[in-house]
């Protein structure tokens, strides 16, 4: 690999697992930042059911499973509404977690490839 000041950097096996790493940390950084964005639309959207039970007045609505409606007592839908709240809020959590440990790898990673390749390399995203 040619550097800047015209000098070879060998390029290892360590060297190229650690790009091949940051590629696939690189790849899932991107697919959880399209997950995060689903999950707060599906909360969004959860809390928007949530208010219109509050609104509406019927003791019987319709509640749909699947691709189906289905006609519930209220109160189920309430119960379920909030358990559904819960896990969307559970899995977002868990996603966001996760994208924080993926980005701290990937800094690691970046301080150790640039370290050696100075700017032979280029791991930004243009």
């Amino acid at each position: 690999m040619q550097q800047g000041d015209g000098t070879e950097a060998q390029v290892t096996w360590e060297d190229q697992q650690n790009i091949n790493r940051f590629g696939r940390l690189n790849n899932r950084l991107h697919e959880l930042d399209d997950e995060i964005k689903l999950a707060k639309e599906t909360n969004e959207n959860l809390d928007d059911a949530g208010n219109e039970l509050i609104l509406s007045d019927e003791d019987v609505v319709r509640f749909q499973i699947g691709e189906v409606f289905a006609h519930m007592p209220r109160d189920d839908v309430e119960t379920r509404l909030e358990q559904m709240k819960e896990d969307a809020a559970k899995k977002l959590e868990k996603l966001e977690e996760e994208k924080e440990s993926i980005v701290s790898q990937m800094a690691e990673l970046k301080k150790i490839l640039y370290g050696k390749f100075k700017d032979a390399i280029n791991l930004e995203e243009d």
